[in-house]
């Protein structure tokens, strides 16, 4: 069995690599929307549904690559 302090480390890199994660995703959203000359938010308020599912397909795509970088 584990002792207390593993179990805290192991809680601990979980927590931090979480927060890595988040960082990578926000921070591609950011890039991809700065790059992109479409203003999604305009956009989707409009009722631009293909505005909508591109942006979707986007996040979706960014959260497989930081997946995949944080777990592989």
């Amino acid at each position: 069995m584990p002792d207390f302090a593993t179990v805290i480390m192991q809680v601990l890199a979980s927590i931090g690599w979480g927060v890595v994660g988040v960082l990578i995703f926000y921070l591609g959203v950011q890039l991809y929307d700065r790059l992109d000359p479409i203003d999604y938010k305009v956009e989707i308020e409009r009722g631009n549904v293909a505005a909508a599912i591109k942006l979707a397909a986007v996040i979706l795509g960014l959260a497989a690559i930081t997946v995949a970088v944080i777990v592989g």
